[in-house]
């Protein structure tokens, strides 16, 4: 268990002001987010069956929590609460008829139970899932970086309508965002580690966006892990901000141009998961039966934390925690919901 507690930590706001404040936030972002994007809200699934292929694998060790339905066969269980909608966005895109430049959002809510919980990581995942069509021709680095653009100002318009409402409260973000590879990081900082690395910047530069996440750097080795399949590795990135109250990067976004045939091909194949093409949301990736598409997920509760300076994500969400963290906030005044 890995716990910081800030010193002299003052909540601001009682329990019921913050819960106030987080459905003020959720509502507000959501219905902004989705005209600045031009994006339609829909349904999603919670779970899904693994021989679909539509399960986000994370690092690919991370095991999903599966349970098994009464009314389905033997051969069509288990069932799977998804990691994340990732790859699902892109098939209700082309099932409900998307055209270019058309989008959806979604309210996504997962399990991860092999998360290692601390004041910014739960098991319990809740994060605004969004995907749009683009053209071949768009699947560039100033696609990828106006979008973040977009993104960004959204967020910074809600930080000033929440500061009107919880003036004593709210914390104050940096006025622009920028952008470097995670190689670019790593010759600039060669002897740090990545999570020290993204510390660094963040802390010099306010909010970053790190580009080209998953693939293997100059040193040998990879920045973070990223599913093979749904995130074209050059054209990806994370959205991060220095936060003051923990000292340390806070990611609220994580997203990307997916991948196209190439792309899945080739990062399946260095992942050592070409097995993965027998399922069918990557054969229809294969034969170009998908739209190509640009999307990620931008996390609720990282935002609530965000915006209100909270210590701790269980702040702004109610999860389960070990007991030893439930006491040790309890006499810091950091206030687990």
């Amino acid at each position: 268990m890995s716990l910081i507690i800030p010193k002299d930590y003052d909540p601001k706001l009682s329990i019921r002001e913050t819960q106030n404040a987080i459905r003020y936030i959720r509502e507000t972002f959501q219905t902004e987010f989705g005209k600045a994007m031009h994006l339609e809200r829909l349904s999603a699934p919670m779970f899904v069956q693994p021989q679909t292929g539509l399960n986000d694998n994370l690092n690919g060790v991370e095991q999903p929590v599966s349970f098994t339905m009464q009314a389905l066969d033997d051969d069509e269980q288990p069932l799977e609460i998804v990691h994340s909608l990732a790859k699902w966005k892109r098939s209700a895109l082309k099932r409900y008829g998307f055209g270019l430049h058309e989008g959806l959002y979604t309210n996504m809510n997962a399990i991860r139970k092999d998360e290692a919980v601390d004041n910014l990581h739960s098991i319990y995942v809740d994060q605004w899932d969004w995907e749009a069509v683009i053209d071949r021709s768009e699947r560039t680095l100033t696609t990828l970086k106006q979008t973040v653009q977009r993104i960004f100002k959204v967020i910074k318009h809600l930080e000033d309508e929440v500061w009107y409402r919880y003036p004593e409260a709210v914390y104050h973000l940096p006025e622009e965002i920028h952008f470097i590879t995670t190689q670019e990081l790593l010759d600039r900082y060669p002897d740090l580690t990545p999570r020290e690395r993204e510390n660094v910047i963040c802390q010099e530069l306010g909010a970053v966006f790190l580009m080209q996440i998953g693939g293997e750097l100059s040193n040998g080795e990879k920045h973070d892990g990223r599913a093979p399949d749904y995130d074209d590795w050059q054209l990806n990135g994370d959205i991060l901000f220095w936060y003051e109250p923990l000292q340390c990067a806070l990611e609220v976004s994580s997203m990307g141009i997916r991948v196209d045939e190439k792309s899945l091909q080739s990062q399946l194949e260095m992942s050592g998961a070409t097995k993965r093409l027998q399922y069918p949301y990557h054969q229809a990736i294969l034969y170009n039966e998908l739209p190509l598409t640009i999307g990620g997920g931008i996390g609720q509760s990282r935002i609530c934390m965000l915006l209100l300076g909270k210590a701790h994500v269980g702040e702004v969400q109610a999860s389960v925690w070990p007991q030893a963290m439930v006491e040790q906030c309890q006499t810091a005044g950091i206030q687990l919901l």
